[in-house]
């Protein structure tokens, strides 16, 4: 992402320091193409499907690389994968930091987002862009359909139980489809929040857990 502070005000240094969209990854994740999806924050950018890291170790290759859906591997732990899907607990985590960072920062310093956009948003702004994306997987978009029913089939237009939205464990991180187990209240039950008026502030995730 890009910066842009007002003068007279000095932004912090490690976000002064992030470079431009044509100067490392780092400044790419704001794109479609990236960690940026339109239905959340991918858990590996989609960068990754045509340039995946690669290790050589002792005769052997391992790689990583962008997967969207279930994992093709037993050996991460199954269908769950962290390499492409969109997960909701991060995204979340994603989101009450950025309300939090936002409420010192104000709106003096903005952020390019999406990335070459050309639209400056501030942190609030972003967390707001990044929670609307998050629950289109569940709200019906342009043709009718919800998401986060894409991998239904018929059963996605079925009047009787497409209202009946189920919380999938994760979602793929191209289409929205719901993934994995589809009863995980306890963590993509939280979208509930973002749907409430004052999101997360009217309810801080971090001061919930006891410490």
């Amino acid at each position: 992402m890009r910066t842009a502070a007002r003068p007279g005000r000095r932004p912090d240094a490690a976000l002064a320091a992030a470079p431009a969209p044509h100067e490392g990854a780092s400044g790419a994740d704001a794109r479609r193409d990236r960690l940026f999806s339109d239905h959340g924050i991918r858990s590996l950018s989609k960068a990754h499907a045509e340039h995946p890291f690669v290790l050589d170790w002792s005769g052997a290759r391992y790689s990583v690389d962008y997967e969207p859906a279930e994992s093709t591997t037993a050996t991460f732990g199954g269908n769950s994968n962290w390499r492409g899907p969109v997960w909701m607990p991060i995204n979340i985590l994603l989101i009450e930091a950025l309300d939090r960072f936002g409420t010192f920062y104000g709106d003096d310093t903005r952020f390019e987002c999406p990335t070459g956009s050309g639209r400056y948003l501030s942190l609030p702004e972003i967390a707001d862009e990044l929670s609307e994306r998050l629950c289109r997987l569940f709200l019906r978009g342009p043709d009718g359909r919800r998401p986060v029913l894409a991998s239904y089939g018929a059963l996605a237009d079925d009047p009787h139980v497409c209202d009946c939205i189920p919380f999938h464990e994760y979602f793929h991180g191209d289409t929205g489809a719901g993934l994995g187990a589809m009863h995980q209240t306890g963590w993509t039950g939280l979208v509930a929040l973002l749907l409430r008026p004052g999101r997360l502030t009217a309810l801080p995730i971090t001061r919930a857990i006891p410490s």
